[in-house]
């Protein structure tokens, strides 16, 4: 599928609202892949979205844990992960992220391009790049796989209220 939605943000607060935004549509098993330049908000990304699911805790990157589980209000937990310091692919099994999402938690993966292959491929897959000004950046997001497909309308319809424009 090459549906794919941009979204320009203006801060880290619009960052993480466009993540709330996809918090109604996220269900247990489910992965959310972020990509993207170096330091251009991933964690703030992860932050928006573990709000908006109820995590009471401050979420801060797993940049040298390379994975942290939070319990949430909506059900499942949040799996957050940073895979960009894995070398193999056998590492982020070794992480147990197939498993953990079998048993019911759903994961947001920092350069989570890495670690798709080891992964099932159905994923939501967002793309954080800088923009023109300090603080602006351009989200690319676009559905993989079947699950997401079939929530894609709705997913498309929450974006368009935080100004997501179809590309």
């Amino acid at each position: 599928m090459t549906d794919e939605l941009v979204v320009e943000t203006d801060g880290p607060a619009a960052t993480q609202a466009v993540a709330a935004a996809l918090v109604a549509f996220i269900a247990a098993g489910d992965v959310v892949i972020l990509g993207g330049d170096l330091g251009a908000g991933k964690t703030a990304f992860t932050q928006g979205l573990a709000r908006a699911a109820g995590v009471d805790e401050v979420v801060t990157s797993p940049t040298f844990t390379l994975l942290r589980p939070y319990r949430t209000a909506i059900g499942p937990d949040l799996l957050h992960a940073d895979v960009y310091r894995l070398e193999q692919l056998r590492e982020v099994v070794d992480l147990g992220l197939p498993e953990q999402l079998e048993d019911g938690a759903f994961a947001v993966i920092e350069w989570g391009e890495r670690a798709a292959p080891a992964l099932a491929p159905d994923v939501l897959a967002v793309t954080i790049d800088f923009g023109a000004g300090d603080n602006d950046r351009r989200l690319r997001i676009r559905p993989e796989g079947p699950s997401w497909a079939a929530r894609w309308p709705q997913v498309r319809a929450a974006l368009a209220g935080v100004g997501a424009v179809a590309r």
